[in-house]
């Protein structure tokens, strides 16, 4: 087969949030990109993360202090980037005397508040969980707290806009389209992806090749690229539960379990809770990856020891697991091993392949931008640095709070129902006029299929957004199928799968 007649500079392997990170980011230094995703946007470990943009206030008891001083950097330069999809969430973690005494956890805090040049987040206090609100819900034998701050993040619609964002600049983004071969060949690559649909192949040559596959990133660098690394990934598979929440307030809870693993209890789609996650060792294939029962118990557990209202495996709504492709240190203990990333280049043949392993959602954009700078010696024309500074797609209300700008869009939409401003608002931000693009009334958003879910928001999403199926548009772009019963889920299915979207994607 011909490759494509035009060189490009970068193919980037993997469509979560590195690999879209790294597209963006090269796309608007100038290089030519096209990235391949094997299945959906975010469908493996992106979307099913712990949705947070934090420091990581456990890596501390690791000593990983440039990490956690790293991540704490970006945490309020994406806060800036994305104000609509991540935003500040405060944090009430109870103290036992059975657990890390309170010193150590308060210089923890001190250190965590202090170590990232903390600008726009309010800092930590204590807390008398017998008179202030946030320990109503606890038991009574938790007599003192602590209440600190980190970010909510959509992970999924960060993939999602870090795509958009390269493909405004330029970037082909393909997917379901498993790249299939990989080949040196006179100085640079000549790459076959395959289109999972449709059955077309396509080939392309490339100067340089990032694989950004996570879980798979082994497999590209023997089994696709025929290259060879020393480095390794460990996959650690962590889970989490949906469950109806049950207090009063915004504020989320950090609780220990007995084996001094932390639990986050968060805030989750207005009136759910999000609990997670579990570190559990994992052997299988990726794509099998799966909740056990087991760790359903163990994260019960974990808010039991802590909460008046018990709660019960009939509570839960709905549970997903994901793995994370941590780069191996060689520590035994999961939840020991490091959340940092490592660059691997290889220049064999004067086609290179920069590999990377490990990584935290946290910190893509860092990471981005220094394999950027591993490259320069192949692009040296490229562009300068300009992600730190540079809104994510929708994320341009960033000089007005979040509530400023949803009172601009109730005057400019007066015909739209709070909720659904609030929701295109949460999702898309300044692209709210794309997606209700010249409707005056609520009959010209289209079918209603539930919920906030209007016809007009499922095309914005398969014309913009990449979106192909049902499971694409419910689950990943949206968080829809949280708020449809199971028969509103299946008739939209129906409808989706019949109408000329279906066709068109």
């Amino acid at each position: 087969m011909t490759p494509d007649t035009d060189m490009i500079d970068l193919f980037v392997i993997g469509g979560g949030i590195n690999g879209a990170g790294v597209a963006r980011d090269a796309a608007g230094r100038g290089l030519k990109v096209v990235l391949c995703e094997k299945d959906d946007l975010a469908q493996g470990t992106s979307s099913r993360s712990g949705k947070l943009v934090h420091g990581g206030l456990r890596y501390l008891e690791y000593y990983e202090f440039r990490l956690v001083r790293e991540a704490l950097i970006e945490r309020e330069v994406l806060l800036n980037a994305a104000p609509h999809i991540i935003w500040p969430m405060r944090f009430v973690l109870p103290h036992s005397p059975e657990d890390r005494p309170a010193w150590l956890v308060r210089l923890g805090l001190f250190l965590y508040d202090h170590l990232g040049g903390r600008k726009k987040l309010p800092g930590t206090r204590t807390l008398d969980l017998r008179r202030d609100p946030e320990g109503a819900p606890l038991l009574d034998q938790y007599h003192k707290g602590f209440e600190y701050s980190d970010c909510w993040v959509d992970d999924a619609r960060l993939v999602i806009l870090n795509a958009v964002g390269a493909a405004e600049k330029g970037a082909e983004v393909l997917t379901r389209s498993p790249c299939i071969s990989a080949r040196r060949e006179n100085g640079a690559w000549t790459v076959q992806t395959r289109n999972e649909v449709t059955g077309e192949i396509r080939s392309f040559r490339a100067r340089c090749i990032v694989n950004c596959a996570g879980p798979w990133v082994s497999d590209i660098i023997s089994n696709v690229a025929g290259a060879n690394s020393a480095r390794k990934v460990r996959l650690v598979k962590g889970s989490h539960i949906i469950v109806p929440k049950w207090w009063s307030g915004q504020q989320a809870y950090l609780v220990q379990n007995h084996d001094k693993r932390v639990i986050f209890v968060n805030p989750y789609e207005g009136d759910k809770a999000l609990i997670g996650t579990t570190d559990v060792a994992y052997e299988g294939r990726a794509e099998d990856v799966a909740v056990g029962q087991d760790e359903i118990d163990y994260l019960l557990a974990a808010v039991n020891r802590y909460f008046k209202e018990k709660l019960r495996p009939s509570d839960v709504l709905h549970a997903f697991s994901g793995v994370r492709p941590l780069f191996d240190d060689g520590k035994g203990n999961p939840s020991a091993v490091t959340r940092d990333y490592v660059f691997d280049l290889d220049t064999t043949g004067g086609a290179p392949l920069l590999n990377i392993f490990g990584g935290k959602i946290t910190t893509f954009r860092e990471l981005a931008e220094r394999g950027m700078h591993k490259l320069k010696g192949i692009f040296p024309g490229m562009g300068p640095d300009w992600t730190e500074t540079a809104p994510l797609p929708g994320g341009e209300i960033a000089n007005a709070d979040f509530e400023s700008f949803l009172n601009l869009q109730r005057e400019l939409h007066p015909w739209m129902p709070r909720p659904l401003i609030v929701h295109y608002a949460r999702l898309y931000g300044a692209r709210i006029r794309d997606v209700a693009a010249g409707a005056m009334n609520m009959a010209d958003l289209g079918r209603h299929f539930g919920g906030n879910l209007y016809e007009a928001e499922v095309r914005y999403l398969v014309a913009r957004e990449w979106a192909q199926t049902p499971e694409d548009i419910l689950m990943r772009r949206t968080k829809h199928y949280l708020h449809l019963t199971p028969a509103e889920q299946q008739a939209f299915a129906d409808w989706f799968n019949g109408s000329d979207l279906a066709r068109a994607a």
